[in-house]
C-alpha cells in the first residue's frame, strides 16, 4: 500500500505501523465498526458518526476504498452503499479485541455521562463481552432486542457467535433500551436489579438466564433460584422466567 501524498506515515518496517498508517487515523476504525454490521449508505454512516463532518467521512471512505478495504455498490441495495471487502472483514478480530480492551478501560475508568449511545453498537459490545471459555457444554440461542436492534448469540460446541437478525424459538429473549444495555455492560447496573426495575425484561428459563449472564461476564454466578424469585417479583414489568 502506497501512502498518499500529504498523508502522514510512521515510515517503519513494522506490520503494526503499516496497518496503523491506514486505520490509525481518527474515525477510520469507527467507520469499519459500522460496516461490520453490514452495508451502509453514505447518509447512514454520517448519521451513525455524529461529529465526523461530511468532508472527512468522504475522505476516509475514499482512502479505505483505494486500499481495497471498502467497496462501493453493496449488493442488494437499491442505491449505492459501502461494504467491507474480504480484506476489510479481516479487521473484525482486531476491532473486537480493541472493543474488549475498551470495555475493561471503561469499567476501570467510567466515561462521563451524556455520550452518544446507539442500539446498533450492542451486537459488537456483546461480541466483546463473550468468552468462549464460559460457553459451557450447551446448545442454546439467546435473542437480544435492544431498542428494536435484533441479534442473537448462538452457543454450540463450547463456542458462541453473534448473528445479526432474529432467530426462531430462542431459549432466551432479552429486551432492553440502549442506555440500560450499555450500563449493564459497564457494570453500572446490576443485572438482577435491572430485571426487577424493568430496565431489562427476559423470557426464558432461569438456568438459561444464568448461563447467558455467565457467558457475558455479568454476574452469572447468581443462582437460578434468585433469578426465579426476582422474576416473579417483577412480573408486572413483563418479565417471564418459566
Amino acid at each position: 500500500m502506497k501512502i498518499e501524498q500529504g498523508r502522514r506515515s510512521y515510515d517503519q518496517q513494522c506490520a503494526l505501523a503499516y496497518a496503523l498508517d491506514l486505520v490509525g487515523e481518527r474515525w477510520t476504525l469507527l467507520i469499519v465498526r459500522e460496516l461490520l454490521g453490514g452495508p451502509r449508505r453514505y447518509r447512514e454512516l454520517l448519521d451513525a458518526l455524529p461529529g465526523i463532518g461530511t468532508n472527512l467521512l468522504a475522505e476516509r471512505l475514499r482512502m479505505l476504498t483505494a486500499a481495497g478495504v471498502v467497496a462501493q455498490g453493496a449488493p442488494g441495495r437499491r442505491t449505492a452503499g459501502y461494504v467491507l471487502t474480504e480484506l476489510g472483514n479481516r479487521l473484525r478480530e482486531p476491532v473486537i479485541g480493541l472493543a474488549r480492551f475498551g470495555l475493561g478501560l471503561a469499567i476501570a475508568h467510567p466515561p462521563a455521562p451524556g455520550g452518544t449511545v446507539r442500539p446498533s453498537w450492542a451486537a459488537l459490545a456483546v461480541e466483546a463481552m463473550i468468552d468462549d471459555e464460559r460457553a459451557g457444554d450447551v446448545t442454546e440461542t439467546y435473542l437480544f432486542d435492544v431498542d428494536g436492534e435484533l441479534f442473537y448469540v448462538d452457543v454450540a460446541g463450547g463456542r458462541a457467535r453473534v448473528v445479526r437478525g432474529a432467530v426462531d424459538e430462542p431459549d432466551l429473549t432479552v429486551r432492553a433500551d440502549a442506555a440500560s444495555f450499555f450500563r449493564l455492560g459497564l457494570n453500572q447496573l446490576d443485572p438482577i436489579e435491572a430485571l426487577v426495575g424493568g430496565e431489562v425484561s427476559v423470557a426464558g428459563s432461569p438456568p438459561a438466564v444464568t448461563r447467558c449472564l455467565r457467558l457475558l461476564g455479568l454476574g452469572g454466578n447468581a443462582p437460578a433460584e434468585r433469578i426465579r424469585a426476582e422474576g416473579a417479583a417483577a412480573d408486572g414489568n413483563t418479565t417471564a422466567v418459566a
